[in-house]
This record gives structure tokens, sequence and C-alpha cells, in this order.
């Protein structure tokens, strides 16, 4: 039996996890101290969620030792590994939407505590003293559902700290937060560690990562591939140890001089949301239109196929007029659209994979009011193929696939379609980084066919490495056109914020 490490107060030793005869985890070593932020990374399907899943007691290990505090600890649950001071912060928060800020914080110490009646008293007592303790106002009777995601995110901190959190897991905890945001949150972060909480992030955003964490952990087909100080890596050697590989700089091709103009956009308006909305897209060109959460972009990508209907204005195809609100005439213009939210808007999860790519091209496979399978799954055979989607069996239900792979099944889905315009909303978010980096490719390979592309997305680096024109949104108006090769990061940042 190992010992502990006695300055851990996370101490997991050889921790495997088999699953059907797949091996999830094989081995991994995981130790957290007291005050620390670490940085556990890796790509999807690298054992991360697992690993999170068996600390906090979802998940029993098929093999080795955990030791919380130096106590070991056998059989753990969710609520023993609460009760130890383990607490994790999904993407989701997982809040009460229709509860106070102040019922968010204290339900679960009420709870706990076994009480028959909740003690809204207690409760405000005890929400204020921890949001005083991270150094933030927000009003304890305002129901949370109309809170700002950074804010949403802040009362679920405050939620595990109320809860005596000694160690705070955050999944993902940047997505959807603003660069002054993040900015807000690694403070909170370090203003914890100096109260001897301990964080570890589970993040795809990595320079953000290295800018808090002491340590980093990365996995790579369920196993420990290198765990050292934080200022031993940068971003490239943290993506080279994720993947196994070095991912090139790639830049995007010029367009042509004589491409023409494919989509036209003029005056589209939608009151409270977007106004006088004016651009143009030529073949082969990659358009990205970004800005702030609140800014109108995603409203924007969806009025452009036809998902929400515009008060005015116009859109062209091929100088031909689309119906504003229209989706069936904007995909019968040939317009595709990958959503931000494939999960719940882009696939239909439990249906196989095969069928996900074929259901978009099924008039073209029917005769005599019959479909011919066997020609509708061959040609989605092809797209699959084309686009690497890995898989172990294409009547697999595409839930069954990472991120990485269920973008890839959506975009196969368009593609079979054979569109001229693709707006791709977020076409990274939610996927590793060796994902990201063939997605990009996609996306590159895409436009050099001649298609026009149209990506919505705050990530700034996708951003740079894929398009030739970057228009800003603020406000639900266009305020800046810059070309993608003509700004650094630093200076996209700061005209997004300003």
């Amino acid at each position: 039996m190992a010992s502990a490490n006695p300055h851990a107060f996370i101490d997991m030793k050889g921790i495997t996890k088999r699953y059907a005869g797949v091996t999830a985890l094989d081995g991994v070593d995981f130790s957290v101290n007291a005050g620390e932020a670490v940085c556990l990374v890796g790509e999807n399907g690298s054992g991360k969620s697992t690993l999170i899943k068996i600390l906090s007691g979802v998940e029993q290990p098929t093999d080795g030792e955990i030791f919380i505090n130096g106590e070991q600890r056998f059989n753990l649950d969710p609520r023993a590994s609460s009760a130890a001071g383990v607490m994790v912060i999904f993407q989701d928060f997982s809040l009460f939407p229709n509860l106070s800020v102040a019922e968010n914080i204290a339900f679960s110490t009420q709870l706990s505590k076994q009480n028959t009646l909740f003690k809204k008293r207690n409760a405000r007592d005890l929400a204020r003293s921890v949001l005083q303790r991270i150094g933030v106002d927000i009003p304890l009777d305002t129901r949370v559902e109309s809170l700002p995601v950074a804010h949403k995110q802040l009362v679920a901190i405050c939620r595990a700290l109320a809860c005596e959190a000694r160690l705070i897991i955050m999944d993902e905890p940047t997505t959807a937060l603003t660069e002054l945001e993040v900015h807000s949150l690694l403070e909170i972060i370090r203003r914890l560690k100096q109260d001897g909480v301990a964080v570890v992030f589970v993040s795809h955003k990595l320079a953000e990562v290295l800018e808090v964490s002491e340590k980093v952990f990365i996995l790579r087909n369920g196993k420990n591939v290198v765990e050292g100080p934080a200022t031993d890596f940068d971003a490239a050697s943290l993506t080279r140890h994720m993947t196994g590989r070095d991912l090139p700089q790639v830049t995007v091709s010029a367009i042509s001089e004589t491409s023409q103009t494919l989509l036209h956009v003029k005056d589209l308006t939608k009151a409270g949301v977007f106004e006088d909305i004016n651009f143009e897209l030529r073949a082969g060109e990659i358009l990205g239109i970004t800005g702030l959460l609140g800014s109108g972009r995603t409203p924007l990508a969806k009025a452009l196929f036809g998902l929400t209907k515009p008060d005015s204005g116009r859109i062209t195809m091929d100088a031909k007029v689309i119906p504003l609100g229209d989706p069936l005439a904007s995909a019968t213009a040939r317009i595709g659209y990958v959503p931000e939210d494939r999960l719940t808007e882009g696939l239909f999860l439990t249906q196989s994979i095969i069928r996900n790519v074929a259901v978009g091209r099924l008039t073209a496979h029917e005769r005599y009011g019959f479909l011919n399978m066997k020609s509708l799954n061959a040609e989605a055979d092809i797209w699959l193929n084309r686009l690497k989607v890995k898989a172990p069996d294409i009547e697999a239900p595409v839930q069954s696939l990472s991120g990485g792979n269920q973008q890839r099944v959506a975009l196969a889905r368009w593609l079979a379609r054979a569109p001229r315009v693709l707006v791709l909303n977020g076409p990274s978010v939610g996927v590793d980084v060796g994902s990201k980096a063939d997605i990009h490719n996609i996306i590159r390979e895409l436009a050099a066919s001649g298609i026009g592309v149209i990506v919505i997305s705050d990530d700034l680096p996708e951003l740079l490495a894929t398009c030739h024109r970057i228009l800003v949104m603020r406000n639900g108006k266009i305020t800046d056109e810059i070309k993608g090769a003509s700004i650094s990061e630093e200076e996209l940042a700061h005209r997004l914020a300003s």
C-alpha cells in the first residue's frame, strides 16, 4: 500500500479506470497541494473528465488509491467527497435559475445540515460573508437567471466556499467570459489561493491557465505524459505534449482578385438586437465576425440562415434576394449553418453518426417514394472519411463521440449539401487543441475550394489564424473592420474591449 504525500491535500496514486474493456485511465498519478492552482490539460478523450469524476466520487476507480488530506478514502461517493472539501463547478454552473443569489449560495450548506426548513436570514448572512470574502458585490435577492454569465460563475464559487471548499475544480471556467471578466476571475483565484483554497483548472484556453497556475499535469490517452512547474511550459510545448505532435502555424491563403461576390447583406436590422449590418462575402473568403457577449454576433449568425427574422434589410445570394426568416429558403440558396450549441441545435445525439450526416441529403437519394439507403450511406461515409471523423462504428450514436468529432459530423452534414456559403458559429467551442487545429485546416481548405465562410467567434487566435477580414460588433452594430493579417491578438482584444 502506497503512503500519502504529506504535503498534498489531494494525492491520487495509480488510478486506473476501465469501461467494458476500454481503458479510460491507466495508472495515473495526480496531486494538489493546499493553496495551489493546478492546470489539468489533455485532448478530448484523454481521461480528464474521468479523473475528475473519480475524485468527486461520481465514478469508482478500477484500481488505485485516493488520499484526501492524508487520509485514504475507499468507495468515495459525491457526498463524502463534498464533505471532505472537494467541489466541482461545471460549465453550466448547476445553479437554480428561479432562486435568488443568497438561496443558491446557501442551499447546499443548509441541505448538508439536514435542516427541515430553509432559513432565509441565515442564508443571507452566509451569502454576504462569502461574497465579501472574494471581494464581490452581487445583490443577494437577485434571481440567478437574470445575472450575466460572469456573475453566475461567481455565485457558483461562493456556493462552494459556503460548503467550506478546500479544493475547487473548474471545468472550462473562461469559455463564456469576456477578456475583462477573465482578468477579474483570475484575481479572485489568486485571492482564494492566499486563503489556502486549491484550484484545479480543466481548460482548453492554455494561455489563461498558465497565467495563474503553479503546476501542470498533462494527460494523453489515459496516461500521465508529463507534469511540472507551469513556468516550464508555454502554449507550444503544452500542445506538443497533449497531441504528441507539433502543430505548425498556418496562415490563410490570399483571395483571388477576380473572385466573385457571393453574399451581400444590406441594412439588416432587428430592433434591440442588431442594426444597419452591411457587408459582402466573396468566393474563397473567410470573414470573421466577433464581439463581446451581447454584441449581437449570434443573433446575426442566425439571421443569415433565417433562424432569426430581421425587421428590415436584405440578404442576396448571387444577386437573388433571399426571404428573411426562412431557413428553408436559405438552405435552398446553398447557405449552410453550423450552430454554436451543437448538442441542442446541431445534432441528433441519440441517432447514429451516419444518419446525422445523411439527413441533409434524403431527397437526393429518393426514388419512387423510397430511399436508396446504400447510396445514401455511401455518400455520407465519403464525407466522414474526408473530415477524418474518428469513430469505431459509424452506426454508433453521435453522442458517443468527442467534441471535435461531433463538430466534424455537423460539418459533414452541410458539406454533403455542397453549400456555397457556410456560416460557422463558434466552430471550435469545447474542442481540444488538436481538434481545433484540424478544424481550422478544414475551414481554410473549404475557402480554397471556393466556398465563402463566415466564422462567428470570440476566440481571437482562431480568428487571426483563419480569417481574411474581421468585423467587430458592439451593441448590435459593426464598429470596425480589420484585415486578419494586419493586427496582433493584443490589439484585437483592445478593440473589442474599448
